[in-house]
């Protein structure tokens, strides 16, 4: 009995270990949105932002295509991350992301000109596009079900971890502007998750599909309890065999309004401003009378408040739901952002500006920690049936980046066309609209086996009655 208790504790150790170096993946992605932020206010100082690639541009333009040249990247990185995971293997997929982002910071750390920090932040985007694809599907893989739900949720952790990280890391080359050390120090979990991931195993799915049976036992030997193991090799046989999805099955009726509900919550999740703050909030505080380093001071308060905000978010989403979380969120940043514009459009509040500022912002990102922030992830790993789940997730994905780059590539210039009250106001707008998409369109998940949730989108499609009330199934105690 001794010994059991003892394999089994080496057993939860050693998947603890592999799902947490996974989960690095989350910190490279978090580290890389957080560091621009400070960087910016020091490389404007460095180059010349008129003139790039031989043209002629509006420096607030330049800006924005530094901060979303990693947004470009990314959306490369996870167009191509899902067909490459499935070619290369999981575990070699995320060497292959590290070796990017390492080859990425590097390139922007000895930077010469304008356009070759640009090429490194290309670069760099693509590692994160592949760690925000292979790194939740690696540790999903490999994780027993019991504690599946908390170690991906790790992935989340790590990336709000990572902002604050890069946000510590600002503040501390802050005194001297020291923007190449903030940008080359993602070298740093680069390298520890390459050497890390070289001493993990493969995905036990990924072995199996690729004729490695034996290798994949051996992997479910060290990650299960030895009864579970034929049994979970069996499992995956059998979705291996119903696994045929496309593209096109993307529309079929039954699975495509889950598809706008993926592809809504991604825009939405980008298109109501939260990356203008990861990117941008010491460059928004500098504009309210703080000095360069008391604004990245502040900005690692917005770390610490997104970071606690998100395990909260942990604890509360399988008592709660998900969509009472998401919808509260989405009303909180609404109101956020509203006081946020009233800040900066009542010149009466000027004094009281940057602490009116502070605050909202600090508000705003806890209210999306807790709400579009996690859920979003959560959800689009839920809602899409098995056999069209990596091809529905990969597209939502890169939606996901594309809002994303559209977001940080134009804030800078929306600031200058309607100022900084109607750019505010316009995310607050954009999250009105969310918020009545969600409480429309999106399901509650909670409680319920993804088996139960498939089946209720076949049986919606198929032969209910429109006026009947969706059939819940929850999983037994």
């Amino acid at each position: 009995m001794e010994n059991t208790e003892l394999a089994g504790n080496d057993r939860n150790s050693f998947i603890y270990v592999v799902a947490a170096l996974a989960a690095l993946n989350g910190l490279l992605f978090g580290f890389d949105t957080g560091v621009i932020s400070g960087a910016m206010l020091y490389i404007r100082n460095t180059f010349e932002l008129a003139t790039v690639f031989g043209y002629s541009m509006n420096t607030s333009l330049v800006e924005g295509v530094i901060v979303s040249g990693a947004m470009i990247g990314a959306i490369i990185g996870a167009a191509l991350g899902g067909r490459l995971a499935d070619r290369l293997g999981r575990r070699r997929l995320i060497l292959v992301g590290a070796v990017v982002f390492f080859v990425g910071s590097l390139i922007m750390a000895i930077a010469p000109t304008v356009e070759i920090l640009i090429v490194g932040r290309i670069v760099d985007g693509i590692g994160v596009g592949f760690a925000s694809v292979v790194g939740p599907l690696y540790i999903s893989e490999i994780s027993p079900p019991k504690i599946r739900g908390s170690l991906v949720s790790l992935n989340q952790l790590t990336i709000t971890s990572g902002i604050l990280i890069a946000y510590l890391v600002n503040f501390a080359f802050a005194g001297g502007g020291e923007w190449r050390w903030m940008l080359g120090l993602g070298m740093v979990p680069a390298a520890v998750l390459f050497v890390g991931m070289l001493f993990m195993p493969e995905s036990p799915r990924w072995l199996y599909e690729h004729g490695r049976e034996s290798d994949a036992r051996e992997v479910l030997a060290r990650t299960r309890v030895e009864t579970q193991v034929e049994g979970e090799l069996r499992e995956i046989k059998e979705t291996i065999r119903t696994e045929s999805g496309t593209l096109r099955d993307l529309f079929e009726p039954w699975v495509r309004p889950m598809l706008i509900v993926g592809v809504g919550l991604a825009a939405f999740q980008q298109v109501t401003g939260i990356n203008t703050v990861m990117y941008y909030a010491p460059t928004i505080l500098e504009s309210t009378g703080f000095a360069d380093t008391a604004s990245i001071l502040a900005t690692v308060g917005i770390g610490v408040v997104n970071v606690v905000m998100t395990v909260v978010a942990v604890l509360l989403i399988d008592r709660t739901g998900r969509r009472p979380l998401l919808l509260s969120g989405l009303a909180g940043m609404t109101v956020m952002l509203a006081v946020l514009g009233v800040a900066f459009y009542l010149p009466g509040l000027s004094g009281a500006i940057g602490w009116i500022a502070t605050g909202s912002l600090m508000l705003y990102v806890a209210f999306f920690a807790i709400g579009l922030g996690p859920v979003f992830w959560l959800l689009i790993s839920e809602i899409y049936p098995m056999e069209v789940r990596g091809t529905a997730m990969g597209v939502v994905t890169v939606v996901n980046w594309a809002g994303n780059l559209l977001v940080s590539l134009t804030f800078l210039r929306l600031i200058d066309i309607v100022g900084q009250a109607g750019t505010f106001w316009l995310y607050g707008a954009l999250s009105v609209l969310a918020l009545l998409f969600c409480y429309l369109l999106v399901p509650e998940t909670k409680g319920r086996t993804l088996e139960a949730i498939e089946a209720d989108l076949r049986e919606t499609a198929f032969g209910r009655d429109a006026g009947e009330q969706p059939r819940v199934t929850e999983i037994d105690d």
